[in-house]
């Protein structure tokens, strides 16, 4: 499909979603580039800040798939940066508007790191509004797409806040976030990873290198497609786990609601989630470079398989020995090397491309994907009410 020229793309209504994922290879390249271009301004940034502050509370926010930016990357960076100075955390713009006392003290030097690939949804705008308001020492980072979004231009002029545009055709058109989504969460890794910039390049050609392999594999990935499917469950754990929520919002968005899904944790899909497998469901289990993690990965993969319920089960994974005798959807080998926090990108592309396959195989367009009209590219329709401390 995605070897179709933009005019076949165009009358299935999936150019736009289709040619923002085939880009990403590139662009990831392009990030690359950028990081080092604002490098020594990243780092005297939060080094001004560490100097000023014994420990600095990190809270990664967006909205919708942003949000989901700082999911995937946290549980690898905890466990990479030093927390007894940055205590990261994660919380949408949608829980922090509603609770905000919540999450914001007064007395807590905090820095909001803001994930937006238009830079215009109002609860994210909000978000930094009520910071400002709650916070005595308040600091932003903000990561956007879109230079003319509220939040970029929010940005301009103000010391306390570091503006990290992405390259501009990471500001995706079509409705779902794709290559907006591992701009965002690569930069975010570049930033906060300690690693030598040695080797952060050359994960970044690896990752580069499997992504574009994936893409050429379009026709391998639809005949996973052409198989009868109902209903599309993601497992992982870790970095992983989280990636599966943003795997599933794709089927979810891109089908219009046509193909149920679920996600879960490899582990916690067993407390009840795992009523939902039947005959009709087609399972992928996103396995983990780590040797300890992926035995759990393994375990509900086997246990799936031997329950003889599902009919189609995929081990999405880099490992080629011995690890699952049911079906395997193969990374290059090179992809061990990966840390999982890494790992999360090229993964995410093989579930990109099942998105716009399933919502051409139930007849939706991926472009515009909600012919109701009721959820669009930019949310509307929220209320944002005045908050009294």
């Amino acid at each position: 499909m995605f070897k179709l020229t933009d005019e076949h793309l165009a009358k299935l209504g999936a150019v736009i979603t289709t040619r923002e994922i085939e880009q990403q290879p590139g662009i990831w390249k392009e990030v690359w580039a950028n990081y080092q271009e604002s490098k020594k301004k990243i780092e005297g940034y939060l080094a001004e800040i560490a100097k000023r502050h014994e420990r600095i509370r990190v809270i990664f926010t967006g909205a919708g798939t942003s949000a989901f930016v700082g999911e995937t990357v946290l549980t690898y960076l905890k466990g990479a940066v030093d927390e007894t100075k940055w205590e990261l955390t994660t919380v949408p713009t949608t829980d922090v508007i509603s609770n905000p006392s919540a999450f914001f003290k007064i007395e807590i030097p905090t820095l909001l790191v803001s994930f937006a690939r238009s830079g215009n949804s109002p609860e994210s705008v909000a978000t930094v509004e009520l910071g400002k308001k709650m916070v005595d020492d308040f600091y932003q980072l903000t990561i956007t797409c879109a230079k003319e979004g509220k939040l970029a231009q929010n940005a301009i002029g103000d010391e306390r806040n570091l503006l990290l545009l992405q390259p501009p055709q990471s500001n995706d058109k079509g409705f779902a976030m794709t290559s907006s989504y591992t701009c965002m969460l690569l930069t975010t890794l570049l930033i906060f990873d300690p690693k030598p910039d040695h080797e952060k390049q050359r994960i970044v050609v690896i990752m580069s290198q499997m992504a574009e392999n994936v893409i050429l594999r379009v026709d391998e990935i639809g005949q996973i497609i052409d198989q009868d499917f109902e209903r599309v469950i993601y497992l992982g754990s870790g970095s992983l786990a989280a990636l599966t929520r943003e795997a599933s919002l794709k089927i979810l968005e891109l089908t219009a609601g046509e193909v149920a899904t679920l996600f879960d944790s490899s582990l916690g899909f067993r407390h009840g989630p795992k009523s939902f497998v039947n005959d009709q469901s087609l399972i992928f289990v996103f396995t983990s470079n780590d040797a300890y993690t992926r035995k759990y990965d393994m375990d509900i993969l086997t246990e799936i398989y031997d329950d003889e319920i599902a009919k189609n089960i995929y081990c999405v994974t880099t490992e080629p020995n011995g690890i699952f005798s049911g079906n395997k959807f193969l990374y290059e080998e090179i992809g061990q090397e990966l840390p999982d926090g890494y790992l999360t990108l090229p993964y995410i592309v093989f579930a990109q491309i099942v998105s716009v396959l399933a919502a051409l195989k139930v007849a939706n367009t991926p472009d515009t994907p909600s012919a109701t009209g009721t959820v669009n590219r930019v949310v509307q329709g929220v209320t944002i009410h005045p908050f009294t401390a």
